[in-house]
């Protein structure tokens, strides 16, 4: 099938497909006019391939994975590298909930103002004037 065809089928963009071939994700054949084609399967390797960027994986992690989806095993660096990554997405949002907690904090501090949380409050920016010669 064509690229235009594969991208349809698999609901990605020929972009895309270009990139995965780029990566070495994904092969294709050439026509003897330079067109790209594509064997059936390729629909289902698209797919898989979009489920892993959907994972949070990147298509460097991808082209290390994809020799064991080829050959039906799993080896003990693909499963050693995939919980990296899951514990690199689980660092990322503890990151994440730690900046949304400490934004709550603001917020609420915006919304409540204490003379705690707000100079301006402990001092206000009116006072009686006194004339230095007083002083």
């Amino acid at each position: 099938m064509r690229i235009g065809d594969l991208a349809a089928q698999a609901g990605v963009s020929s972009r895309a497909l270009r990139y995965y071939e780029e990566q070495g994700l994904l092969t294709s054949r050439r026509t003897p006019s330079g067109q790209r084609t594509y064997a059936d399967a390729a629909v289902e390797r698209v797919r898989l391939i979009q489920r892993f960027f959907a994972a949070g994986l990147k298509s460097r992690t991808i082209g290390q994975i994809l020799p064991c989806v080829d050959t039906g095993h799993g080896s003990a660096e693909a499963m050693a590298l995939l919980t990296s990554e899951r514990d690199r997405i689980t660092a990322a949002i503890a990151d994440l909930a730690a900046a949304r907690d400490a934004l709550d904090r603001v917020i609420d501090h915006a919304q409540h103002p204490s003379e705690e949380h707000c100079p301006g409050l402990r001092d206000p920016a009116w006072s009686e004037y006194v004339p230095a010669a007083v002083l």
